[in-house]
């Protein structure tokens, strides 16, 4: 068995002994993240640079125990769960913003900042970060560049990807080196691209160089509420028919808008069954022209109200409610189970129909908050955590959510990623040859030194596994966490 003390010690050298938690009471707030599955780390280590970083996988090689990189875990799909007993490297203590250059729009940051910070940062040179997660006030850029996170934004101004020049990695044997570049353009194999995404399953960030952009001359939100789920999704199809392209198009159904009423007080109007937050930005006589002509859409799919804020207040307002709905759910189940789908726009209306009889058929309610402009759905399906009955049909219609999605002509994931909640259902879009070639592209990162686990990062995670999700440790395993004798010297 390890030897966990010799372990903690060897790793408080390096980042002091007030930054390595090992105690089994102590790791219970490292065992989850915003998923629903649970798995006890063998311990905790908070690094405060790339260098004690690259000693403290150095020293988990020598002890041959996993790890698992860890950001402010707001991730949704299983992806920060320590499974396979992993040693958690958490990263919120590297969040420097390092260089801000103006002049060629980008900053050097470290993977602890979160998300917003950066924004704020950099509001005073007419700048900002694009990337915007529902979570921004929490999640950290690390873990974004992890999941290629999005974000309502991301409609038009794209992914985590498309704002990220190149990184600085720690791979599995403890080497230090960089992906990427500060230039847009550089010859070669693009590692930046192939690392993006992957989970955590590649290596540990420990710097990032990313896009800013200029904030726009001009910017107008609308809010237009339905009396049905049907008309909404009607006028998202015909504002991008219409050749416009949003800053932002996100909708929240009945059940979302009566969770957020008592919370944020939006005072959306009674009979809605669907909100549309359609944002336009660009030149001032631009954006007045498409408002205008998203106004007219809306009204024309029988829209009870359209609101457009005032003034930057209103338009806080706004997307205080729309970015803190997943929140104020609370006030109707004490869990949620918040499912990443996409599906072709064309077919939003079919497929939203499809989830409502899901949740209708296994008696669960579901709540749809989501990117209406680019199709990826975000339905939420609430229960009560501590019922294992609950807990089964939320994980059953959230399967069945997927397969709808899959069976519509889209895809598992938008940006939330695979993790352990989807690695059940990879075989529904990938077949066993796409399956090696992802496994051949993780070995050729992690497999720097023959000694060292393919599975060294992130065991156990987006490949399936049947119904086996990786061994799970809990406080009452007595073989996990030994009493005494010579398994502590």
């Amino acid at each position: 068995m390890l030897k966990i003390k010799s372990l903690v010690e060897e790793l408080a050298y390096v980042v002091g002994e007030n930054n390595v938690v090992w105690e089994k009471e102590d790791l219970i707030v490292y065992e989850y993240d915003g998923s629903i599955d649970r798995s006890l780390p063998l311990a905790v280590v908070l690094p405060g640079s790339a260098a004690e970083v690259s000693k403290c996988v150095k020293i988990s090689n020598k002890y041959n125990c996993s790890i698992v990189p860890r950001g402010a875990a707001t991730g949704l799909s299983g992806g920060a769960v320590p499974l396979k007993q992993s040693l958690v490297i958490c990263l919120t203590r590297l969040k420097r913003i390092i260089e801000v250059d103006e002049k060629n729009r980008l900053a050097v940051v470290e993977p602890g900042v979160v998300n917003l910070k950066l924004s704020d940062a950099v509001k005073d040179k007419g700048l900002f970060y694009a990337p915007d997660p529902s979570s921004q006030k929490a999640c950290t850029i690390g873990g974004n560049v992890s999941e290629n996170a999005g974000g309502p934004h991301c409609f038009s101004l794209g992914v985590t990807t498309n704002h990220v020049l190149g990184m600085e990695i720690v791979l599995s044997n403890g080497e230090i080196t960089w992906l990427g570049a500060k230039s847009r353009s550089y010859s070669g194999y693009d590692l930046r691209g192939a690392f993006i995404g992957s989970e955590g399953t590649f290596g540990i960030i420990t710097k990032i160089i990313v896009r800013l952009m200029k904030i726009p001359e001009s910017v107008s939100t609308i809010l237009a509420a339905f009396k049905s789920m049907d008309d909404a999704s009607n006028a998202v199809s015909e504002v991008i028919s219409a050749g416009m392209i949003p800053a932002a198009l996100e909708m929240m159904d009945r059940i979302t808008i009566e969770a957020c009423e008592p919370v944020y007080n939006p005072k959306y109007p009674k009979g809605s069954e669907a909100v549309l937050l359609i944002e336009i930005d660009g030149l001032t006589e631009s954006v007045k022209e498409e408002i205008d002509i998203v106004k007219k859409i809306c009204a024309q799919n029988n829209s009870i109200e359209i609101r457009q804020a005032n003034n930057e207040s209103d338009r806080v307002k706004l997307w205080e409610t729309r970015k803190g709905a997943i929140g104020a759910y609370g006030t109707i189940a004490p869990t949620y189970y918040l499912v990443d789908g996409v599906v072709p726009r064309t077919k939003l209306t079919e497929v939203l129909r499809e989830v409502k009889n899901i949740g209708q058929k296994l008696g669960v309610t579901i709540g749809n908050v989501f990117h209406a402009g680019d199709g990826n759905i975000h339905p939420a399906i609430l229960f009560d955590g501590r019922k294992k009955t609950e807990v089964n049909q939320a994980i059953r219609a959230g399967g069945e959510i997927l397969e709808v999605c899959v069976k519509a002509g889209g895809a598992l994931s938008g940006e939330h990623g695979i993790g352990t909640e989807k690695q059940d259902y990879m075989r529904l879009v990938f077949n066993e040859e796409d399956l090696r070639a992802m496994k051949k592209l993780r070995a050729a990162f992690v497999q720097t030194d023959k000694n060292v686990d393919v599975e060294k990062f992130n065991p156990d995670k987006i490949f399936p596994r049947g119904s086996n999700r990786g061994e799970t440790y809990k406080l009452n395993d007595p073989e996990f966490y030994p009493t005494g004798g010579e398994e502590w010297a």
